[in-house]
């Protein structure tokens, strides 16, 4: 693949916006990436000086193509290859998401019991 024809689901794989080209392509998909507010299929050609709008899971980005990049390389390269204009507004909604994130722990007494306290109901029941 020549470098002039880069898909921008990979792309957006390449630089690390997404960990999966899967992923990237659903996005895509979905209407969670926009060039001048409309919605691009993935499969797009990636142009140096386009502007894309990226909504992921934890964060939305404003980036500006500044290079092409088909493989997958680490943070440190791929961040040379796109710039970071988002807007402050959104800066401010991706650091409130990622201060009151999930650890992934289940709230007490909600749901189904822990295999611990399980074992802790059985010891009681057995009392009788």
């Amino acid at each position: 693949m020549s470098a002039e024809k880069l898909r921008l689901d990979k792309y957006l794989w390449a630089i690390r916006i997404f960990k999966t080209r899967t992923q990237a392509a659903a996005a895509c998909d979905t209407g969670k990436v926009k060039l001048r507010g409309t919605a691009v299929k993935a499969a797009r050609p990636v142009v140096v000086g386009d502007q894309y709008d990226v909504r992921t899971e934890a964060k939305r980005w404003k980036i500006e193509v500044t290079g092409l990049l088909a493989n997958r390389v680490q943070y440190s390269e791929a961040i040379k290859y796109y710039l970071d204009i988002t807007p402050e507004e959104d800066k401010l909604f991706n650091q409130r998401i990622a201060s009151s994130f999930d650890t992934g722990k289940r709230q007490s007494k909600i749901g189904r019991p822990t295999k611990k306290e399980r074992r802790d109901l059985d010891d009681f029941m057995k009392e009788d």
